[in-house]
């Protein structure tokens, strides 16, 4: 199906007589994010559910839709109000309390990483990590581990081995000979912060297993 037959399905089927094979084309390229109603259209069109067209989930209600969840059904499980809901899921900053979050992370199957960026704290992660790179590792095992409950001593190792991998490329690209090597070096230094929170939860599979 093309562009234009998707959006003759979704006017003539699903009463949606702003949707033109344009708009279609911008979903398809990333361009554009469809709403939910648009959604639940485009999948029956489609003939397939709404998680098939989401594919891995990112966003707190790209999971919900993933488990076939309506925003009502949601907000009664985790104990709150839909529209206290419906505000955190559209801002994607959780705010619920800790009962709250365990029962979401819970509904939603959420592994641990994924209950961290849904809940919008990647980017606070990420500042802590480059921080604790950049500076003594030590002084972040206590805020990185109350926003990601892991056992201390495998923080700590995780955090450790990070740091020293990080420092060993900012030594190279610091060497005296100069040169492709230190660029490099250097360009791996940055890759590596800008990857940060990727690394950090790559090491701590590793450690756990």
């Amino acid at each position: 199906m093309g562009p234009e037959h998707v959006a003759y399905g979704m006017r003539a089927s699903y009463g949606l007589p702003y949707v033109t094979p344009d708009l279609v084309a911008a979903w398809e390229r990333g361009i554009a994010e469809p709403s939910a109603p648009e959604l639940t259209a485009l999948a029956g069109v489609l003939w397939c559910s709404q998680g098939e067209l989401i594919g891995a989930p990112r966003t707190l209600r790209e999971h919900r839709v993933a488990r076939g969840l309506a925003t009502e059904d949601l907000s009664r499980a985790v104990g709150l109000e839909l529209l206290a809901y419906q505000r955190m899921e559209e801002s994607g900053e959780w705010r619920g309390n800790e009962r709250q979050s365990a029962t979401l992370a819970e509904v939603l199957e959420l592994s641990l990483p994924d209950f961290i960026t849904v809940t919008g704290r990647d980017d606070k992660l990420a500042e802590l990590l480059r921080s604790a790179m950049t500076t003594r590792w030590q002084a972040y095992v206590r805020p990185v581990g109350k926003m990601v409950p892991l056992d201390r001593r495998l923080l700590e190792g995780v955090l450790e081995e990070m740091h020293t991998e990080y420092q060993g490329q900012m030594v190279a690209s610091l060497s005296w000979g100069g040169g492709s090597a230190a660029t490099d070096a250097g360009e791996s230094g940055r890759d590596f912060l800008d990857q940060i929170v990727g690394h950090f939860w790559s090491m701590v599979q590793r450690s756990t297993h």
